[in-house]
């Protein structure tokens, strides 16, 4: 009887457990968390494993071709964070950033401004673009350093050797660490991570775009902090197809880390 009474109270604690008791797991064996969102996708990949709604937080991304979002209904649907584009080399600033971030932010929705990098304008130039015009808020996730060719750019098609990309991304890091006391977000997409030789650049969170396969299949086990699985996603309260994000972990990882890196 003693034996069946133990037994039972082990079910009764089991059952009992929420997300916020899970711990951040491997691809292989992470399962649906609760209350995690699953969004619809006007063009779906089939995941054959690691699917996106087994991850408990998503977010999503945003620059001046996202006008009027409700952002209170993003965040109501499972929303829970934003990625949001301030500047592009080093003297374009997006329209709609200062909307989006002064929005996000009454929503209640944790944000961070990102910068796409320009290989025509030496990186300090970018940084100090960056710095001026993207507020140093104390609340805010870290600023993001977004990476990646622009092959169809009309003013600037330059692809430089991988030492020197590294080089130039690391002068960016630098300055806008030192400037917002966070280490910032390294986001990049798969031809760029391989062509510049990514995986041996490390010491930076990562947030990897992999819509056509979970990030651990396609680079090569790197590790990742976000993870953008489709640029074709429907979120209630925008309009048009949305980018999705997934952070890597646990409801109760997300706020740790949110209490690690804003203030």
């Amino acid at each position: 009887m003693r034996r069946l009474a133990a037994i039972l109270m082990l079910t009764l604690l089991c059952a009992c457990s929420t997300v916020d008791d899970l711990s951040p797991l491997s691809p292989s064996s992470q399962t649906v968390a609760v209350r995690a969102p699953k969004f619809e996708d006007s063009k779906p990949h089939q995941w054959d494993s690691g699917a996106p709604w087994t991850y408990a937080i998503h977010g999503t991304d945003v620059s001046k071709y996202q006008t009027s979002v409700d952002w209170p209904t993003a965040r109501a649907s499972g929303i829970s964070f934003a990625f949001i584009k301030a500047t592009e080399g080093g003297d374009r600033f997006d329209d709609n950033f200062n909307e989006h971030w002064s929005r996000t932010k009454a929503a209640g929705i944790p944000r961070a401004a990102y910068h796409f990098f320009y290989f025509c304008t030496p990186a300090e130039t970018q940084a100090r673009w960056f710095i001026a015009n993207v507020p140093n808020d104390p609340s805010a996730m870290p600023p993001v350093l977004d990476m990646e060719w622009n092959p169809k750019s009309p003013t600037c098609r330059l692809r430089p050797d991988p030492a020197t990309v590294r080089s130039e991304m690391s002068v960016f890091l630098q300055m806008v660490e030192r400037h917002y006391g966070k280490k910032p977000i390294i986001y990049t997409s798969l031809d760029f991570f391989d062509d510049n030789q990514l995986a041996s650049f490390r010491g930076y969170p990562y947030w990897l775009r992999s819509v056509a396969g979970h990030p651990h299949q396609k680079y090569g086990g790197h590790p990742f902090t976000f993870w953008q699985y489709t640029g074709t996603g429907i979120v209630p309260g925008m309009t048009g197809k949305s980018d999705i994000n997934v952070f890597n972990g646990s409801e109760a990882a997300w706020k740790k880390w949110l209490r690690q890196n804003t203030r």
